[in-house]
Parts: C-alpha cells; structure tokens; sequence
C-alpha cells in the first residue's frame, strides 16, 4: 500500500503529539515533584526553630546541673574539712590524755 503524503504527514503529527503528551507528562511529575520538596523545605523551615530553642533550653539545663555539682563538690569539700578539723581535735585529746 502507498502512502500518500497527507497520510505521511498526519503519522508525523501522531508521533509529535504523543512526544509532545509524554513531555507534558513528564513535566507535570517535576512540578510535582518540586512542590513536595518545597513543602518539605517549608515543614524544615518550622522545625529548624523549635529545635534551636530545644538545644538552648538544653544547655540551659546542662548549665544548670553543672552549677548544681560544683556547688555540691564545694560542699563536700567543706563537710571533708570540717571531718579532718574534728579528726585533729579528737587526735589533740587523746594525745593530751596520753601524756596525763
């Protein structure tokens, strides 16, 4: 069978227009695609805040415990200094008693 040229030209045109249907396509899953990733870039955007204020409120915290211990270790320090100084009185007593 013979093609004649409008028979060629309309399979042109059927091949252009399922290009042109498959690049449509293929276009419209980007933009898709780029909408999810600006909705994930947004979603990003509002947490990286709240996590910025977490972390401060967690240093805060850590600040705050290592104040906590130092004063206890001063404390303790203290209470130590205190048991040595009863130690040497009680030393000094039993010493004095011995030489009695």
């Amino acid at each position: 069978m013979v093609n004649t040229r409008s028979q060629t030209k309309m399979a042109d045109n059927a091949d252009l227009i399922a290009l042109l249907a498959e690049t449509k396509k293929s276009m419209e899953k980007g933009q898709e695609e780029m909408k999810k990733g600006r909705e994930e870039m947004q979603t990003f955007q509002e947490v990286i805040p709240k996590l910025h204020e977490e972390i401060k409120q967690g240093q805060e915290e850590m600040q705050k415990g290592q104040e906590e211990m130092k004063n206890g270790q001063e404390e303790l320090k203290n209470q130590i200094q205190g048991v040595k100084g009863e130690i040497e009185e009680v030393r000094n007593e039993v010493q004095r008693k011995i030489e009695e």
